[in-house]
């Protein structure tokens, strides 16, 4: 009888630990995301509207203080909720999480702590496979070390082309990609090539380039 009275009583534990795992969706967390998100989207690309009077130094004041700041919020959420996945802020507010974190460059140990948090709710599809591998090279190449699915580029501005920053194994970069739902390296590279010629057109028509340079695309291999 003490027995199955002691496997009564582990199995209601298991039950009231997996109970306890599960988070209830909280609206006013991914709400606040959604309005920071706004803010560090302003911060992280070229000054556009009223921020274009600010002069370099105040424009790299700005930034900084919404990064730091952003960081800060960050960190106390992380510790009050784990991860945020999807079950907590919903699909866009989870992503609006880690884009921020990715942000977070002068804190590479924090990114480090997210993107150990996100492992495991990445492989219960709580969180997504393609946000953790952006945000394994981010932690990679603000470490040292080199990056694993070339997500993170750096720019030939002599032909306004998009280049892979240090790339381990980059034979099978493209199967590495494939296997969390990116396109192929290529692909991205003429994205970003793209990207940076419209943010910077009128520098580049200027130095007489029209277009950015672009790699050809490999065929996808078959399954």
């Amino acid at each position: 009888m003490k027995t199955k009275l002691s496997l009564l009583l582990i199995v209601l534990s298991f039950a009231g630990m997996a109970q306890a795992q599960k988070k209830t969706y909280n609206q006013s967390l991914a709400d606040s995301l959604t309005k920071l998100v706004a803010v560090d989207q302003i911060a992280a690309y070229i000054p556009t509207g009223e921020y274009k009077k600010l002069s370099h130094e105040q424009w790299d004041r700005f930034k900084d203080s919404v990064f730091t700041n952003h960081q800060k919020i960050l960190e106390n959420v992380f510790k009050k909720y784990g991860y945020p996945g999807f079950d907590l802020v919903g699909q866009k507010g989870s992503n609006h999480f880690w884009l921020m974190v990715q942000h977070c460059d002068k804190w590479p140990a924090f990114q480090q702590q997210i993107l150990d948090a996100m492992r495991p709710e990445v492989l219960k599809k709580n969180a997504d496979a393609k946000n953790f591998a952006y945000l394994t090279d981010r932690v990679n190449i603000n470490t040292g070390k080199k990056q694993i699915y070339g997500t993170q580029m750096t720019y030939n501005t002599k032909l306004c082309q998009a280049i892979p920053r240090p790339l381990a194994d980059s034979a099978n970069v493209n199967k590495r990609r494939y296997e969390v739902g990116l396109e192929a390296i290529e692909e991205y590279q003429n994205s970003m090539s793209q990207m940076h010629f419209e943010m910077n057109k009128a520098g580049y028509e200027k130095q007489g380039i029209t277009k950015p340079k672009l790699v050809a695309i490999p065929a996808k291999p078959t399954t």
